[in-house]
C-alpha cells in the first residue's frame, strides 16, 4: 500500500486550500489522493466526506462516514454527519438509530449536554422511542430542568398508554409527580390514565442558543440542582425518616398496640422532637420484645448521633439485612467506624452506602453492575493505604454523604474517580480524595470539565485559577490549565506550564506520571528536543529499556528534520549501543541501523551504508531492504558482479516467499535503470519464460543477444538465440540463420 507522508502532506494542504476556497471537487480531487497514500487516516476521511456533502454526492459522503468511523470508533463525528446524511435522502429511522449511537459516544465522554441532543434529534424523526424519551427525563432530571423532566415523563406515560401497558404510563406519570407534586398538567394526566382518557401533553419549551441549546445547558451547567429535596444528614437521615413511618405503620395497623408498642410510638414522638436521650432509652425498652429492622435502624441511628458508636454497630448491622434500610445503615455504620478511628471497616461501609445511593439515582445509560465494579475497584484501591490517607479518605466520603445536595453529589463525584483513575491511576484518585477540601475541589473540577467541552474557556480559566488558590498542589487542576492554553492557541506557554508538572512529579517520586505527561507534550510539541531528553533520561533511570530506544530513535529523528544530520547521527550510534547493552530484540536494533544507513547514504558515504546494510543482512538474513539497497549501492560503485550476488539473493527470498510479481516488478525497474546489464536481462527473460509471457520473454532475450554480440560474446548470444528458437517465435526462420551464422 502507497503510504508517502510528503505526498499525503501536499494532498491534505491542498484540500484545506481548496476548500477554504470553496473550490469543492479540487478539495475531493486532493482529499482523495491523500487516503490513497494513507487508507486509514481518520482525517482525511472526514474532510473528504464534507466536501462530498458539499457538492450533494450524499451517497458517496455517506460511504466515506461510515469507513471514517469504522477508522476511529470513538469519535462522534462520523456518526452525526452520516445520521445528518440518512434525514436528507429520507432514510429516518437509520438517522435516528445513528443519533442514538452518537449519543452513547457522547455520554461515554461524560458529555450530557450533546447527548441529550443526540437523543432530541432521535424522537424528533422517530416518535415513540419508549427508552429514549426514558434516558431524556431522567437526564433533565439529572440536570435539574424540571419543565423539560416533565415532559418527557409525559411523553413516556402517553407512548405507554399507547401500547396499552397503563401500569407503566402510572409510574411515568408518577415520577414526573415527585418533580411537581402541584402541577395541574400532571394531575390531569394521572386522572386521565385513571379514567381511560388520553393523556394531553405541556407544549415543548422553545430552544435557544443553536442546534443544541447552548443557552440552556450554559445555564444549567453552572451550578446543577438536587435531583430531589435530601436530609442534610444524608443517607442515614432520609433512612431514618423512612424507618419511622414503617415502624408507626407496623405498629398501628399490624395490632403491636401493646407495652412494647407504645414504647415504639413514644420513641417515635421523641425523635420527632429531637429528644435523642428519651427516645434511645424508649427503643431500647421497645426492642426487647419487638424485634423490627425499622426501629433497629432508628436505634442506631441515634446512638450514632449520640456518639455511642460501640454500642450503634450491632443494631444497625442488623437493619443492613433490610434492603430498603441498607443504604442509611451502611451510612451509619461507616460513620461509627469513622469515629472509632477503625478506618478498613469505615471505607468498607461509606462506599456501599455511596453505591447504593448512587445505583438509585444513577444516569439511565449506567448498570447497577457497571456501578458496582466501579465501587469495587475503588475499595481495592483504598482500603490498604496507610491510616493517615484512609482518615482523610474516610472523612472526604462521610463529608460527601452530607449537606443538601449529597445525592448528586455522589454519582458526579463516582465519575470523576472513573475519569481520574483512567487517566492518572490510582495514585490520583487518592490525590483528589486527600486533597484541601477536596469536596470543592471535585466541583471545581467538574465545573472546568464542564465549561472546557463548551470550549468557554476564559470561564475554564477562572474556575482553575479558583481552585488553585484553596488547593496549590492539586497538579491535575494544572493539567487541566495547561490544556487549556494549548486549546487557546497560547502552545509556548502550555508546554512551559507542562514541563514544570512533570518536573513536580518527579520530585514526588511519581515517574510514571511525569513520563505521562512528557509523552503529552512530545505529541504536541514533538520537535521540542529538551522536553525528548528529559523524557529519555527519566525511561533510563526507571529502567524502561525499550521506551527509552523508541525516544532515542526520535530524538534522532527530530535532529534529521532540524537539519542536525551529524548529531541525528551520533544519537542513532547511541541507540545502537544501549540497545546492544540491554539485548534488545533484533528487529529494533535493524530499525536503528537502517536510519544510520539512510544518513550514510545521504552524506555519500557509501562504503559506511553498505557495511551497516552488511550488519543488517548478519542480524536478519531476510530483510529484503537492506538487500535492495545493497544491489544498489554496488551498482553505484561499478561492482555489477556483486550487485547481482546480492539480487540473487533477494530473488531466493522472494521465491520462497512465493512471491513471483515482486520478482518480476524488481527485475523490471533494474533493466530500466540499468539496460546494459546482461545479468539482469537473462533474469527477467528467464520469469517472463516461467511465467509464459513469451512475447516479454522474447523481446529481453533479443536485447540480451544484442548486448552479448556487441561485447563479442559470440557463444553466448548463440545460447540465447537458441532459447528464442525455443519459444518459437514468429520469424523464427530468421533467428536460425542467425544461429547458423554464428556457427551453431
Amino acid at each position: 500500500m502507497p503510504a508517502n507522508r510528503e505526498l499525503y502532506e501536499r494532498a491534505m494542504s491542498m484540500g484545506y486550500n481548496a476548500a477554504w476556497d470553496k473550490d469543492w471537487s479540487q478539495a475531493i480531487a486532493a482529499y482523495g489522493q491523500a487516503i490513497q497514500e494513507f487508507p486509514d487516516d481518520h482525517e482525511a476521511h472526514i474532510n473528504l466526506g464534507l466536501a462530498l456533502l458539499e457538492v450533494g454526492r450524499l451517497d458517496d459522503a455517506l460511504r466515506v462516514y461510515t469507513r471514517a468511523h469504522q477508522i476511529n470508533p470513538n469519535d462522534p463525528i462520523p456518526l452525526e454527519k452520516s445520521a445528518d446524511v440518512l434525514e436528507k435522502v429520507g432514510r429516518l429511522k437509520e438517522a435516528a438509530q445513528q443519533y442514538i449511537n452518537v449519543a452513547e459516544i457522547y455520554l461515554g465522554q461524560r458529555d450530557l449536554d450533546k447527548a441529550i441532543f443526540n437523543w432530541q434529534q432521535a424522537t424528533r424523526l422517530t416518535p415513540g422511542m419508549v427508552s429514549i424519551h426514558a434516558k431524556l427525563a431522567q437526564a433533565y432530571e439529572r440536570l435539574g430542568q424540571k419543565a423539560k423532566s416533565i415532559r418527557e415523563y409525559l411523553v413516556l406515560a402517553q407512548n405507554f398508554q399507547r401500547l396499552g401497558e397503563n401500569d407503566k404510563a402510572m409510574r411515568a406519570a408518577q415520577r414526573a409527580l415527585k418533580l411537581d407534586t402541584k402541577n395541574i398538567t400532571i394531575l390531569n394526566a394521572l386522572r386521565a390514565l385513571e379514567s381511560g382518557s388520553d393523556i394531553s401533553l405541556p407544549a415543548a419549551e422553545k430552544e435557544t442558543g443553536g442546534s443544541n441549546n447552548r443557552a440552556d445547558s450554559a445555564s444549567s451547567t453552572t451550578k446543577i440542582q438536587p435531583v430531589a429535596d435530601a436530609d442534610p444528614l444524608g443517607p442515614m437521615g432520609e433512612t431514618m425518616t423512612y424507618a419511622m413511618a414503617m415502624l408507626a405503620t407496623f405498629v398501628m395497623e399490624g395490632g403491636a398496640l401493646d407495652a412494647s408498642g407504645a414504647d415504639a410510638l413514644q420513641a417515635l414522638e421523641l425523635q420527632r422532637q429531637g429528644v435523642n436521650d428519651q427516645a434511645i432509652q424508649a427503643y431500647q425498652r421497645a426492642e426487647t420484645r419487638l424485634n423490627h429492622p425499622a426501629l433497629k435502624m432508628n436505634l442506631g441511628g441515634l446512638l450514632v448521633l449520640s456518639d455511642r458508636n460501640d454500642e450503634a454497630i450491632k443494631h444497625l448491622g442488623e437493619a443492613a439485612m433490610h434492603p430498603q434500610l441498607a443504604p442509611g445503615a451502611f451510612h451509619g455504620l461507616g460513620k461509627a467506624y469513622l469515629a472509632l478511628n477503625k478506618h478498613k471497616q469505615a471505607i468498607n461501609y461509606l462506599l456501599q452506602a455511596a453505591q447504593a445511593v448512587d445505583s438509585a439515582h444513577a444516569m439511565s445509560s449506567e448498570t447497577d453492575m457497571q456501578i458496582a465494579d466501579s465501587y469495587e475497584h475503588l475499595l481495592e484501591v483504598l482500603q490498604n493505604r496507610p491510616v493517615e490517607t484512609l482518615s482523610a479518605i474516610n472523612k472526604r466520603f462521610n463529608d460527601l454523604m452530607t449537606g443538601k445536595e449529597w445525592k448528586q453529589r455522589i454519582g458526579e463525584t463516582r465519575r470523576q474517580l472513573e475519569d481520574t483513575l483512567r487517566s492518572q491511576g490510582e495514585q490520583g484518585v487518592v490525590d483528589i480524595l486527600i486533597a484541601n477540601r477536596s469536596n470543592e475541589l471535585t466541583e471545581a473540577v467538574s465545573r472546568i470539565d464542564r465549561y472546557t467541552r463548551q470550549g468557554l474557556y476564559t470561564l475554564a480559566m477562572d474556575e482553575a485559577h479558583r481552585a488553585v488558590e484553596f488547593s496549590a498542589f492539586y497538579l491535575p487542576v494544572h493539567v487541566r490549565m495547561a490544556e487549556i492554553m494549548m486549546k487557546e492557541g497560547r502552545v509556548r506557554q502550555a508546554i512551559n506550564k507542562y514541563n514544570v508538572i512533570a518536573k513536580t512529579y518527579l520530585v514526588r517520586g511519581e515517574n510514571d506520571r511525569a513520563a505521562s505527561i512528557l509523552s503529552e507534550v512530545l505529541e504536541m510539541a514533538p520537535l521540542d528536543i529538551s522536553v525528548r531528553e528529559s523524557l529519555i533520561e527519566l525511561l533510563e533511570s526507571e529502567q524502561r529499556w525499550d521506551e527509552a530506544l523508541d525516544q532515542y530513535v526520535d530524538l534522532a529523528d527530530t535532529h534529521h528534520q532540524l537539519g542536525n544530520f551529524d548529531m541525528s547521527r551520533d544519537i542513532f550510534g547511541a541507540a545502537e549501543r544501549l540497545a546492544n547493552r540491554v539485548g534488545a530484540a533484533p528487529d529494533k536494533i535493524v530499525r536503528i541501523k537502517h536510519r544510520v544507513a539512510d544518513i550514510d547514504q545521504m552524506r555519500l558515504d557509501i562504503r559506511k551504508a553498505q557495511k551497516t546494510y552488511d550488519e543488517i543482512i548478519q542480524l536478519v538474513p531476510d530483510d529484503e531492504r537492506a538487500h535492495r539497497m545493497l544491489v544498489d549501492l554496488h551498482y553505484r560503485q561499478g561492482s555489477p558482479t556483486e550487485a547481482i550476488k546480492k539480487l540473487d539473493a533477494l530473488l531466493r527470498i522472494y521465491a520462497k516467499n512465493k512471491q513471483p510479481n515482486r520478482i518480476t516488478q524488481l527485475l523490471e525497474e533494474l533493466v530500466t535503470t540499468y539496460p546494459n546489464d546482461t545479468g539482469l536481462r537473462s533474469r527477467l527473460a528467464a520469469i517472463y519464460t516461467q511465467l509464459k509471457r513469451k512475447n516479454d520473454a522474447i523481446r529481453q532475450l533479443d536485447a540480451l543477444g544484442e548486448l552479448q554480440l556487441e561485447a563479442g560474446a559470440h557463444q553466448d548470444a548463440t545460447n540465447t538465440i537458441r532459447q528464442i528458437i525455443a519459444l518459437n517465435p514468429d520469424g523464427i526462420e530468421d533467428y536460425r540463420k542467425l544461429l547458423m551464422q554464428l556457427g551453431g
